[in-house]
């Protein structure tokens, strides 16, 4: 395998790490959390600067859809912009 191969490997791996991520803060805005709490601002800091952009696109609603979009969109970069990479190397 190329070493790009390997780079489209990691990045993929990235992009399932940040999918787990996103779920874990949906997953926990059901809650009540500490706002204060060190997993809650990590969870926060580490999914708004996505998520912040597709909720403005949104129209507001009661449920935030966000998480689900950016999460399709990581699916299908994941499905099929990088294997279409890994074939054109």
């Amino acid at each position: 395998m190329a070493p790009i191969g390997y780079l489209l490997d990691l990045v993929s791996l990235a992009i399932q790490i940040y999918i787990y991520i996103i779920i874990a803060r949906a997953l926990i805005s059901w809650v009540s959390p500490d706002p204060y709490n060190p997993i809650v601002r990590f969870l926060y800091r580490a999914t708004e600067p996505v998520l912040r952009p597709v909720r403005e696109l949104l129209p507001s609603s009661q449920i935030d859809f966000s998480p689900m979009i950016v999460i399709l969109g990581l699916i299908l970069l994941t499905q099929w912009v990088i294997p279409w990479m890994h074939g054109a190397i």
